[in-house]
């Protein structure tokens, strides 16, 4: 087990976690969606916005809890 890995993983878990709930409660916190929505439109801007700071996220975080369970490194 590499816990660095793990470590890594677990915070991206838990900022893609965080971003998703901010987006339902406290949408004006982001500015970044706000020029995402003015520039793509409101449904395209929230879908790109969704995808890049929570599904991404996300995943890469599962990604390196795995990988760092079975004893692989980040670096």
């Amino acid at each position: 087990m590499n816990p660095v890995t793990v470590l890594v993983g677990i915070l991206a878990i838990g900022f893609g976690a965080y971003t998703a709930w901010a987006r339902a409660e406290k949408p004006e916190q982001f500015k970044k969606l706000e020029a995402m929505k003015k520039f793509w439109g409101a449904k395209a801007g929230m879908a790109i916005h969704f995808v890049a700071y929570t599904v991404i996220p996300i995943l890469f975080g599962i990604a390196m809890v795995i990988k760092g369970l079975k004893g692989g490194s980040l670096f």
